[in-house]
């Protein structure tokens, strides 16, 4: 729940104290966010791994704030 509630923090348009975030703005800061240990790497992994995001986009957000996203730079390496 908390990671699909940043999500929808940073990319709602209904927020008079700031403008709402595109995808791969969103996708950026939840980054820094995992990597400072601020939400579950595993469950971010798979909040992009499942495509929820993009799902969540494009039935909420407005046309201009998608863009591409690149999440092979937030999933683990694994040897």
């Amino acid at each position: 729940m908390a990671i699909a509630d940043v999500f929808e923090a940073l990319t709602a348009r209904d927020r008079p104290y700031k403008e709402p975030k595109t995808l791969s703005q969103a996708i950026k800061i939840m980054g820094f966010m995992k990597k400072d240990g601020h939400i579950d790497p595993d469950l971010f992994e798979i909040f992009l791994k499942s495509g929820v995001y993009r799902k969540y986009a494009d039935k909420f957000l407005e046309s201009s704030q998608i863009d591409e996203v690149d999440i092979g730079g937030y999933l683990s390496v694994t040897p």
